[in-house]
């Protein structure tokens, strides 16, 4: 990969650091603050918008009634019909929507005479935007006459009722009874008697209804009470033929009995079968050793539980260790071992035939259990048949004595709410009642004049933001030491502060005069890092240039050649023969000989040559007609070659790489390039491109410098300390210490 490449490969990584740098907060706020002019144009304009819009828009008012709603007993009220869960939650919800209902509001248009007003009588009421009448008028323009269609009295009464409706907004206040209806008009005293007369129309169809609602149930309850007592009656005597058809007197008591006996019954079946599973589980294992040795059977579980095979199990043990122990003491024929071997025949006797006794005992508790769970089965059987025939029977009484309950339940109800509802129905009583009364508002609902100016406040600044920090994302320029590292992937060998504008003219000299010490030690920490740039070989010759005119980099040049004319001999050639700024800003006498004399043989060197406070200085002299002709000849080359023997260090101030070639042509007999670049100026594509044409010239860029840096905003509102309280000193002076600056120990500028 070629240098070039690998140079444009480290920018395109610059880019993207760069990108994710523009999201620091405090660089967004930077932005819009440096342009808050823009933000606060924005802001007002939007500001402006509103107040238009709000002075066209026509004040409405909001007129509000609370109305509460009960649910009303039912007329025919069951026992368990009370206190059942949603039942008033889905009638206030059918009540909202009797509320909103078209007949009353047809009830309320009609009764206000709102068809005849200017809101909502569609003769009177003309949108901004009539399509229809602006055709109307199209067509006379033509010579067509069309005449606007006339409505009738019900098509304009239905098109108020429409509108009315649109501005009627009914809702339940929370999960109370209360029902808040609103009413929004441009006419205030006409919105509080709409919501008023909503109300009122709501509780007089709600009397009416209930008025007819009692009559017709009082009606209704009569037939359905003479139904009831014949199906009472008819109950009653169904269940008392059944009784004495079946000769039944105490049939709960016989029931009880016969059922309770069944139920032992069946619980001492279940014990039985249970015993007999456990003695067959038992039994089978027994069997299962049948034909082998009396030890195996005597390893079964129920063998093994037996107290006395335990106990002859321990006692063939103990004989067996006595015969073990004297066979290690006596002979095989000893008495005492005699004794012992017949002692432990005898004792394996014994438990060979209680093993065999337990086993004979498990088959007979074996079949013990199933004679006992067949004689219980045999038992539950018979008792279960008789079971059943009185069960039918107890089944059938106690479904006749439902039904007798049952029918005697309503009938009694029935007489209780015919009482009732005979009671009450001449009543003029309603479940709803207005609780608060609708009164004319005194300020606007519509429009919220302070909620839309915070509103377009907060939208004017956040769109003044946004087009401030667009801009600011568009000027791609460098605004730190790291956006000129991220950018171009150079060093950065100093920042050079902003001077105040009255000192513009002479920044030139500000280094030589002193008039700003902040400034001059910038300098100085240039004039070190560029010592420090390779200490193995001595830049003796550097070219100074930047992208485009107005960066500053004359003036950086005169001031660095003082810097180092303080150690060493410099001297300082302004080679930017077209726009020559050294004679001018030193004040050399009109027509004093410079570089462009002596190349072409008009003058000597040693006349070109001005000596200032220990430095000399080659001004551009004569503008020639072929600037880069003469600095490309051989002549300039010879030139060079000569003064390196005069001088420890030579300063060229060539032209900017991308108004001419001329700093390209010169690198080939320099040893170092020190590029310039204006902070919040410079755009960074063009600094690439100038960097990219010196890199293919075989330039070895020593690094960058950041000029008319203004240090106090960056300090005011960056967080990043490193470069700025290093680099600007604000009382100019060297300490002589070291500091570190990205991680790099680098000595001050004095050193």
């Amino acid at each position: 990969m070629t240098t070039q490449s690998t140079r444009e490969h480290h920018w395109h990584l610059a880019d993207l650091r760069q990108s994710a740098d523009r999201l620091d907060l405090p660089r967004l706020w930077l932005a819009v603050r440096t342009r808050r002019r823009l933000v606060l144009g924005v802001l007002l304009a939007v500001l402006g918008l509103t107040l238009l819009l709000l002075a066209s828009l026509t004040p409405r008012y909001t007129a509000q009634a609370m109305l509460m709603i009960e649910r009303p007993a039912p007329v025919i009220r069951f026992p368990d019909s009370e206190g059942r869960v949603g039942r008033i939650d889905s009638y206030l919800e059918t009540q909202l929507d009797l509320l909103r209902s078209r007949q009353v509001a047809e009830r309320v248009v009609r009764e206000l005479q709102l068809s005849s007003h200017p809101e909502f009588d569609p003769r009177q009421n003309r949108p901004l935007l009539d399509i229809a009448a602006i055709g109307r008028r199209a067509a006379g323009l033509v010579g067509l006459k069309l005449r606007a269609p006339l409505l009738s009295e019900a098509e304009v009464h239905a098109l108020a009722t429409r509108q009315f409706m649109k501005q009627l907004d009914i809702r339940l206040q929370g999960k109370a009874k209360l029902v808040q209806i609103s009413v929004t008009m441009a006419d205030r005293l006409t919105a509080a008697k709409a919501a008023n007369a909503i109300a009122d129309s709501y509780i007089e169809s709600q009397l009416a209804a209930k008025v007819d609602m009692s009559l017709t149930a009082a009606g209704w309850m009569n037939e359905r009470l003479q139904e009831l007592r014949a199906a009472v009656e008819a109950s009653e005597q169904r269940m008392q033929t059944y009784l004495e058809a079946e000769g039944l007197v105490n049939v709960n008591g016989v029931t009880t009995v016969s059922a309770n006996e069944l139920s032992m019954t069946g619980e001492r079946m279940i014990e039985a079968s249970r015993a007999r599973a456990e003695a067959e589980s038992q039994y089978r294992q027994v069997e299962a050793m049948r034909g082998q040795s009396w030890e195996r059977l005597a390893s079964l579980p129920a063998v093994v539980d037996n107290e006395l095979v335990q106990k002859f199990k321990a006692e063939v043990a103990r004989t067996s260790a006595r015969l073990e122990d004297l066979s290690r003491r006596y002979g095989a024929r000893h008495p005492l071992l005699e004794s012992a071997r017949s002692d432990l025949s005898a004792a394996t006797e014994a438990l060979k035939g209680q093993v065999e006794q337990v086993a004979a005992g498990i088959e007979r508790t074996y079949q013990l259990a199933v004679a006992n769970e067949r004689a219980l089965r045999a038992s539950f059987n018979e008792n279960k048949a008789e079971i059943q025939g009185i069960g039918r029977k107890e089944h059938r009484v106690r479904e006749l004595q439902r039904d007798v309950d049952s029918h005697r339940a309503l009938h009694d109800t029935f007489v209780t709410r015919l009482k009732e509802t005979s009671a009450t129905s001449d009543l003029s009583s309603s479940n709803a009642r207005l609780v608060d009364l609708a009164v004319p508002p005194q300020e606007p609902s519509e429009p919220r004049r302070l909620l839309y100016l915070a509103i377009a406040s907060l939208l004017g600044l956040a769109l003044g933001a946004g087009a401030a920090i667009v801009k600011d994302v568009q000027h791609d320029s460098f605004s730190s030491p790291d956006d000129v590292e991220a950018k171009l992937d150079l060093p950065v060998l100093g920042i050079v502060p902003l001077q105040p504008k009255g000192q513009v003219a002479s920044v030139a000299q500000a280094f030589r005069q002193n008039t700003d010490r902040r400034f001059s030690e910038a300098i100085r920490t240039i004039r070190t890092h560029i010592n420090l740039t390779d200490m193995s070989r001595t830049r003796q010759v550097l070219l100074i240039t930047s992208s485009e005119p107005g960066e500053g980099k004359s003036s950086l040049a005169a001031n660095l050649a003082f810097a180092m004319g303080q150690l060493q001999r410099v001297l300082l050639i302004d080679a930017d023969l077209r726009r020559a700024t050294l004679a001018r800003n030193f004040g050399f006498p009109p027509g004093t000989p410079g570089l462009t004399n002596v190349l072409t043989g008009g003058a000597t060197l040693e006349s070109a040559i001005r000596r200032v406070d220990g430095v000399d200085l080659l001004g551009a002299g004569t503008v020639p007609p072929n600037p880069q002709e003469l600095l490309a000849s051989p002549r300039f080359a010879e030139l060079l070659k000569s003064l390196r023997g005069r001088y420890d260090r030579i300063l060229i101030d060539s032209p900017p790489t991308q108004a001419v070639s001329d700093a390209a042509v010169l690198t080939g007999i320099t040893d170092g390039v020190i590029y310039v670049v204006r902070a919040d100026h410079t755009v960074a594509p063009l600094a690439r491109d100038g960097i990219g044409q010196l890199l293919q010239a075989g330039a070895r860029v020593l690094g960058v410098v950041l000029n008319r840096f203004d240090v106090q905003r960056a300090r005011k509102y960056r967080q990043h300390s490193g470069y700025y309280d290093y680099y600007g000193y604000s009382e100019g002076e060297a300490t002589g210490e070291k500091r570190t600056t990205r991680g790099k120990s680098v000595p001050s500028a004095t050193s």
